[in-house]
């Protein structure tokens, strides 16, 4: 059984490296504990990725983190999406006339990623950092990926997910209240979050259409509640509102005429 000896080796090593890309930094010591795997084996393994630069040494005596190669891999990941090449330059201009945290989002299964990410220059969202996932009923870019899919997906979703992770108090965690949330959001085209996933901060976020009228990704602004839901809300929902459309008219989307554009 060579080949499942091989395969659970390729299972252990992606374990790893997703723990320091969570991490950022650990011990072969607090990776053998998280695996409950011997750490004479995680040192080992730790070796073997050295040597493939996908894990180095890092500045403290005793601690590793992902290596150049991934960082490499990575860079060649995200820069495969149509999405991000059309989306960027209007995050661009979005980031410079708010001084907010612009992300560009996509679904992956049953989550958000974040493909790309313009930090905030007052505050800076920890929340959803660049590759890193939220579930499709926390926030405002996931809520706005998770409106305008099918409705039997909202439903598989919720299905898998109950009872829903509330990550704050805000945090819709209800199915039927997470229902009529992504309703709403689907007739306005607009999503909101306040506060439910991070206190003090709230977001909005719009769908990216494509030609066939399908969401392709989700882009969202945001920063402290004030700055986003106060008195300067109207133009940073119109900024964000126009930069979907933009984006959407990129990837080809055009309104079905006679119809309301889902992007209001």
């Amino acid at each position: 059984m060579a080949g499942e000896g091989g395969l659970n080796l390729v299972r252990k090593s992606v374990k790893v490296l997703d723990l320091l890309a969570e991490r950022g930094e650990a011990t072969a010591a607090e990776l053998a504990d998280d695996l409950n795997e011997p750490r004479s084996s995680v040192y080992r393994l730790l070796a073997s990725l050295q040597t493939l630069d996908m894990v180095e040494q890092g500045p403290r005596k005793g601690r590793y983190r992902l290596g150049i190669r991934l960082v490499r891999l990575g860079a060649a990941v995200v820069e495969r999406f149509d999405e991000r090449d059309s989306a960027l330059p209007v995050m661009e201009r979005i980031h410079a006339e708010t001084g907010e945290t612009v992300f560009l989002c996509v679904r992956r299964d049953m989550e958000a990623v974040c493909i790309e990410r313009l930090a905030g220059r007052r505050v800076q969202s920890l929340a959803l950092k660049l590759g890193r996932p939220l579930p499709l009923h926390a926030g405002a870019a996931p809520r706005a990926l998770l409106a305008f899919e099918d409705r039997d997906l909202w439903a598989r979703y919720i299905a898998e997910r109950e009872p829903l992770e509330g990550l704050t108090p805000s945090t819709p965690v209800a199915a039927d209240g997470l229902v009529a949330i992504l309703e709403e959001v689907r007739r306005t085209g607009l999503s909101v979050s306040d506060q439910d996933v991070t206190i003090g901060i709230a977001a909005l976020g719009v769908p990216v259409l494509d030609y066939q009228g399908h969401v392709r990704a989700a882009l969202s602004i945001s920063g402290v509640r004030e700055a986003i839901l106060g008195e300067d809300a109207d133009r940073v929902r119109r900024l964000l509102v126009d930069g979907g459309r933009e984006i959407s008219h990129a990837l080809g989307y055009r309104e079905p005429d006679g119809q309301t554009s889902a992007l209001t």
